[in-house]
């Protein structure tokens, strides 16, 4: 009988998972169906269920009319350098904050966490004249910068977190053994660490991957919008092109979400690395 129950917990469970599966999925499966449906089944009949999948020679046509490979070219690279630098400064700040003693850690450790209480729509004009005087408006380097100061402070309260449970002892060894402080850091801290620098990868890669805000607001040449304001301008006044828009749209989703699966079990331990003390 116990096996019985335990099998029937087993399937409930498994049923209840597939089903979140599929809810899931489902925004992702009509963009594409929308993305191969036509103007009239949108706007008049209503698209089918079922994609017409005999449509989907037509949606590279559509995507290169638009330039969506510049587009996510520019999310890359904004998504990237935030990525890059965001983790080069988390690193250092977090292990200083963890392992250094010096006068004004706690005032430090205050003012990035007090980063994250700002709006980011608040500091956008002081940004702007800012970015005006080092010449930084339309340019995707401003970008990097500006969404690295809101992303990064998170990044270094998860690695501190992770860095606070690694015994001290084992860096003393090193030194003992002459490793630099460097070497203490890049070749025994940051190893450990790894699940705790994926999840804080994985937060600065979406935070600059998203990025639109500042972008629409600094960069004026179309050739340098990134695939989120791209996105927003074909949005028209009379109409709007939204199988075009959806297959954009998906295209635009499916790096992050490859992104995610890879390095999910990294996220996972990495959020939770340091809830329970021991």
């Amino acid at each position: 009988m116990k096996k019985i129950r335990k099998v029937v917990a087993i399937l409930a469970s498994r049923l209840v998972l597939v089903g979140f599966l599929l809810v899931s999925a489902f925004p992702i499966y009509w963009m594409f169906n929308t993305s191969l449906a036509s103007d009239a089944e949108l706007f008049g009949t209503g698209q089918d269920f079922a994609p017409h999948l005999e449509r989907v020679g037509e949606v590279p046509q559509k995507l290169e009319d638009v330039g969506i490979l510049g587009l996510l070219a520019n999310s890359a690279f904004i998504a990237t350098g935030v990525t890059v630098l965001s983790f080069l400064l988390a690193v250092m700040a977090a292990y200083a904050l963890s392992r250094f003693k010096f006068h004004g850690k706690g005032l430090s450790g205050f003012v990035l966490f007090s980063t994250q209480m700002m709006p980011e729509a608040l500091l956008v004009v002081p940004l702007f004249a800012l970015f005006a005087t080092f010449g930084l408006l339309n340019s995707l380097t401003g970008l990097v910068l500006a969404n690295t100061a809101f992303s990064m402070p998170v990044a270094v309260f998860i690695i501190k977190t992770a860095i606070d449970k690694i015994p001290y002892e084992i860096e003393e060894s090193a030194r003992v053994d002459g490793c630099s402080p460097a070497g203490q850091l890049g070749m025994i801290v940051v190893p450990l660490v790894l699940p705790s620098l994926a999840a804080a990868a994985v937060i600065n890669f979406f935070d600059g991957w998203n990025e639109f805000l500042f972008a629409n607001t600094f960069i004026r040449q179309q050739e340098l919008w990134p695939a989120s304001v791209g996105l927003a301008q074909f949005m028209g006044q009379y109409s709007t092109p939204l199988s075009t828009v959806m297959a954009a749209a998906l295209l635009f989703t499916l790096p992050a979400i490859v992104f995610f699966l890879l390095v999910q079990r990294q996220i996972v331990s990495g959020l939770t690395a340091g809830a329970v003390k021991g």
